[in-house]
């Protein structure tokens, strides 16, 4: 809760023994039951006699545990059971960082009881008061213990329970209060795979629907679990566009949600310029700790350092109203349409070459600011890093989309400047195709970037697969790319990576240079339909219901650019759920029935559509 892990681990005793867990289901949004076994109750036995079941039910402001013990024994049983409770207040930079509480290393964990049925910790701003009905509490500098003695009746059953409460001053980001738009829509497949990879997606994009306190019917999703647990400008826009063919509901409630941070004016600090959509919220500055810590980071709680959310604000705007957000609502969002449009032109090309680039003013923000943004992420093809100011080529895309889209949302409430952004668009487009291509022993393909020298960075990467489906490739351009993009050093088993193997910044298990994203795979595959090419976009189809299987039906927010004979491996600190990996799943079933904004279908030629339907 605002960026803290309160409480890092909980352990079950029950009599001197850590239960065995021989199965996990999670039932519903916050829900998970695990069961066990309990052994040497009565000595070693191949059927232990007791076995127990352990719901956690996770709320917006709490955690309720209960732990149900059956006894198959004609005998009645005694046990002592206990829960141990370490509390730990870390923030999210330190867990990620691999660093150690500074609040408990700087003595501000309280953790206090008078001994029976609770006990409270505190670390300002955040407070836990838990309550444990009939226990014993016992306190061991910051680990609670909670304690019971149990009888559990012969052939019957014992429950011991704890709740859980938690208050902050801090949070920027809550729950949200209303209705889950997909609650009652229903998948059926002949591929099961679909099914359940859909099913554990609406899921967890459920848990994900967060609100700005206050207004919590504008509900987005945020970004993902349990690093970005928060709202996202790239993150959150991108979610709910994959999820317009189910719902505008959440597409509208993260546009009105965003401009509500549109920044007005102009700050070195946060990146901010006016007409600008924001990056992240977070309820305190976010500072580089561990292992992360030589990369000198700290940002702002309120940052704005992103080059493409006003572009994929402005198109998400427009594609609502194309799949059916009423009218009014599009309408009161004119003014921030106008001022994002505005950023464009007169901010987002910081140094008057003609294209969209970015550049940490602040010098503490992050080095890279399209969706790969890690600092190493843009690359020559001989592996080398590149310099910016850096020009992303997708940006560049998403910028005419975005000029064109909103040029048609102006004509259609008869506002003015329509003609002046299509004329924008296309200068735009001219100076892409004579400055961005880029040729090997291969042919031709889009540069990933145009670096500070104004030089096309030559790797080949999944970034040239967001040109599709934006207009600002030509015929033969489009053609190429689909190529380049399904040839073998690009498209594995699994979906696209991030950079080709061919390529020697290529690593299969980096952050962004060669593994795979869900939801850039879902980008290129609708990029692809879009264009025409609907075998090539159901090939990608193809590879991410695998990787669902791989998973679990859970896919991770990334995970390796090569697979083994298993299957393919989660990158090491991924988040999961992560909402553009989950809501890629509609985004497939959306290629394979070939669903329209009119609501009319044409299914795919494809084993994966057959007996597909979706039901409201």
């Amino acid at each position: 809760m605002g960026d803290t892990r309160i409480i890092s681990d909980i352990n079950l005793d029950v009599n001197g023994e850590e239960p065995v867990r021989v199965a996990w289901n999670q039932t519903e949004k916050g829900r998970g039951l695990s069961s066990c076994i309990v052994r040497n109750i009565a000595g070693p036995t191949v059927d232990p006699c007791i076995c127990c079941e352990e719901e956690r039910v996770v709320s917006p402001d709490g955690l309720a545990i209960t732990v149900t013990f059956l006894n198959s024994n004609a005998d009645d049983i005694q046990i002592d059971c206990s829960m141990m409770f370490r509390i730990d207040m870390s923030n999210m930079q330190e867990i990620k960082g691999g660093s150690p509480s500074s609040s408990k290393a700087e003595g501000r964990v309280s953790v206090s009881s008078d001994g029976t049925d609770s006990f409270e910790a505190s670390c300002n701003p955040v407070a836990i008061k838990v309550h444990a009905p009939h226990a014993a509490i016992q306190i061991t500098g910051t680990d609670a213990t909670v304690a019971w003695n149990l009888v559990v009746p012969a052939r019957g059953e014992a429950r011991v329970s704890i709740k859980a409460h938690i208050e902050t001053s801090n949070m920027v980001v809550a729950s949200a209060e209303t209705e889950c738009p997909w609650k009652n829509i229903h998948l059926t497949a002949s591929d099961t795979r679909v099914q359940r990879w859909v099913k554990q997606s609406l899921l967890d994009l459920d848990a994900l629907r967060m609100g700005i306190p206050g207004h919590p019917d504008n509900e987005f999703l945020a970004a993902g679990a349990p690093w970005f647990f928060t709202l996202f400008g790239r993150d959150s826009l991108w979610a709910a566009r994959f999820m317009l063919p189910l719902t505008t509901r959440t597409a509208m409630g993260t546009l009105r949600t965003l401009a509500r941070f549109q920044a007005t004016e102009r700050d070195e600090t946060t990146n901010a310029d006016p007409g600008k959509i924001m990056h992240e919220l977070r309820a305190e500055p976010l500072v580089s700790t561990g292992a992360f810590s030589p990369d000198g980071m700290s940002l702002p709680p309120l940052y704005y350092g992103t080059i493409d959310a006003t572009p994929l604000w402005i198109t998400l705007l427009a594609k609502a109203l194309e799949w059916g957000a009423p009218d009014d609502q599009v309408e009161n969002l004119l003014p921030n349409l106008q001022a994002a449009l505005a950023w464009l032109r007169d901010y987002g090309d910081c140094d008057g070459d003609g294209f969209l680039e970015y550049l940490d003013r602040s010098g503490q923000g992050l080095s890279n600011q399209g969706w790969k943004d890690s600092g190493d992420s843009i690359r020559w093809h001989d592996g080398r890093i590149a310099h910016g100011p850096i020009a992303l080529c997708e940006v560049q895309g998403y910028a005419y989309q975005a000029a064109m889209l909103g040029a048609d949302v102006l004509d259609h409430f008869h506002a003015e400047g329509s003609d002046e952004w299509r004329d924008w668009a296309a200068r735009l487009k001219t100076r892409f195709n004579e400055t961005f291509w880029v040729h090997d022993e291969n042919g031709r393909y889009p540069a990933v970037a145009l670096d500070a020298d104004k030089l096309p960075v030559d790797s080949l990467t999944s970034n040239i697969g967001h040109l599709l489906g934006t207009g600002i490739l030509d015929k033969q351009g489009v053609y190429d790319v689909v190529t380049r993009l399904s040839d073998a050093e690009m498209l594995s088993r699994y979906g696209i990576r991030t950079m080709s193997s061919k390529d020697n910044g290529f690593w299969p298990q980096s952050y962004h240079c060669g593994s795979i994203w869900a939801h850039d795979s879902a980008i290129v595959m609708l990029g692809m339909y879009e264009e025409g090419y609907v075998d090539e976009a159901l090939r990608i189809a193809e590879g991410l219901v695998n990787a669902a299987e791989s998973f679990g039906y859970q896919i991770p927010e990334l995970y390796s650019g090569e697979s083994f004979e298993g299957g393919s491996s989660p990158y090491p600190a991924a988040c999961h759920p992560q909402a553009w990996s989950a809501s890629s799943s509609v985004a497939v079933v959306s290629v394979l029935l070939g669903i329209k904004p009119d609501g009319t279908i044409n299914p795919a030629d494809s084993p994966l559509a057959l007996g597909l339907s979706l039901e409201r």
